[in-house]
């Protein structure tokens, strides 16, 4: 009964991350990123939240099924997972508040090297909680191919 506490605990923290992080987004996504030119391999908007809401219900499940483990503790797992999130949200806030997509890449690609850093060193403590993470992967690739696609084709 307690893993599956800390499993929902960890999904709700990872959307409510998510849901924070929309409440930044949503006059530019309306404004602004309308505007810019973007690269042909842009998904339709409808598939952003649906990626996203797989996204945090893995990671969620990824961090929950290790969550008071003694190797997670020893590993600093938590604490690399902690920082994803704040990168990830940190991207948010730079890309579509702030409207900066050159200070959104720099942010993105710091999201890009912990993430992969969490699933190398989760992979020793956990193989399950590190494969949780593939989805992330995969569109952490698409979205920072399309973060850099938008800083080169849109004048700062």
């Amino acid at each position: 009964m307690k893993r599956v506490i800390y499993i929902l605990v960890a999904i709700l923290i990872c959307f409510g991350v998510g849901y924070t992080a929309s409440i930044f987004q949503a006059e530019s996504l309306t404004s602004w990123y309308p505007t810019l030119v973007k690269s042909e391999l842009t998904p339709p908007n409808y598939v952003f939240p649906i990626a996203w809401g797989i996204i945090y219900l893995c990671s969620g499940l990824s961090i929950g099924l290790i969550w008071n483990k003694r190797e997670m503790l020893d590993s600093g797992i938590g604490w690399i997972f902690i920082l994803q999130l704040v990168f990830n949200f940190a991207w948010s806030f730079l890309f579509f508040y702030l409207q900066d997509p050159f200070s959104g890449l720099i942010d993105l690609i710091l999201l890009d090297l912990t993430v992969l850093f969490y699933v190398v060193t989760c992979y020793r403590v956990n193989k399950l909680s590190a494969w949780l993470f593939a989805p992330y992967i995969i569109w952490l690739m698409l979205a920072t191919y399309l973060n850099v696609f938008i800083v080169i084709n849109n004048p700062i």
